[in-house]
């Protein structure tokens, strides 16, 4: 997916990864990928629906979160292709494979032992089911505990279950810090989070909608009347967003949209906004703020990071 479109948004950001814009650097949140299994691992191994004999050694993921899970867990060195929107870990074996229109020729064409998704477009699972090629579905993570039952079932499937209950255990720990000593605050402060120029945004029923709650904030998409197909995702208005006044400003289009807090100023109407008028526009990454994975804490702290500065 190169650019966003509006039917972009309005479909597969519900249901989906948001593979967009240039890989983020590198943190120390993050954990590095071995090639090392467990030593406690043992095959046969089930997770989900998914069983498998042998630890795989040649998987294909094509999911840009999924990807980041794998790599986190130390399966890195087992994933011999990923999709063409999987930029992080840079080292990660990027290919013209897509997981927005697979395809089971292509991809049968890499040999795996194991294909990962994030969903089922053209019935895929089924068209790599009839080729005997194992697949498991990692659907967008709707709350924290499927990421982190993602992560598991990852690490189970790949032979590193003691790697990814180590990521999963950090992320909790990371998250608990982060959250235990919030200014507590007579009034909440108030957000926009902005996924496009065309002012799409996320409500809180939503996978980033939850991560935002957690730093206390109130998000002013909730409720929209934009929100007609009731998918989280609505394209909110000028007028809706300038008479809100939120706070904050969030912008999760800084990569594929060329967004910015100039940008933001520079727009007609806004310079009341609060957000506007006292420089609380923050910069996201894109990727970072648009998948699942053990990034989620990096995205939580730029929201703390940035609301912390305001005084309680």
């Amino acid at each position: 997916m190169s650019r966003r479109t509006p039917r972009l948004f309005a479909a597969t950001l519900a249901v989906a990864a948001l593979a967009l814009g240039a890989c983020a650097e590198k943190t120390s949140n993050d954990t590095p990928a071995a090639g090392g299994s467990s030593a406690a691992a043992a095959f046969p191994v089930t997770a989900g629906k998914l069983t498998l004999e042998k630890r795989p050694e040649k998987i294909v993921s094509l999911s840009p979160s999924a990807t980041e899970m794998l790599f986190a867990v130390g399966a890195g060195k087992q994933v011999t292709a990923v999709d063409d929107q999987s930029n992080y870990p840079a080292d990660a074996p990027k290919s013209d494979l897509s997981g927005f229109q697979p395809n089971a020729e292509a991809i049968a064409g890499k040999s795996p032992d194991l294909v990962v998704l994030s969903n089922d477009t053209n019935k895929i699972v089924d068209q790599l089911t009839t080729l005997k090629i194992p697949v498991l579905l990692t659907p967008a993570a709707t709350t924290l505990d499927d990421t982190y039952q993602q992560i598991t079932d990852l690490g189970a499937l790949t032979g590193h279950p003691a790697e990814a209950a180590d990521v999963t255990r950090k992320m909790k720990d990371d998250i608990a810090a982060l959250t235990k000593d919030l200014p507590q605050r007579a009034k909440k402060l108030t957000y926009y989070h902005e996924l496009g120029p065309e002012l799409y945004s996320a409500t809180s029923k939503t996978f980033i909608g939850s991560i935002y709650a957690l730093a206390g904030l109130e998000n002013i998409a909730d409720p929209s009347d934009a929100d007609g197909k009731n998918v989280g995702y609505p394209q909110l208005s000028q007028e809706v967003i300038v008479k809100a006044n939120p706070d904050f400003v969030f912008l999760a289009d800084t990569k594929c949209c060329k967004q910015t807090p100039d940008t933001v100023k520079a727009r007609s109407g806004w310079a009341a906004v609060t957000a506007v008028k006292n420089d609380q526009i923050v910069a996201l990454d894109d990727d970072v703020a648009s998948r699942w994975g053990p990034r989620v804490v990096d995205l939580l702290k730029a929201i703390v990071d940035a609301t912390a500065k305001v005084p309680a």
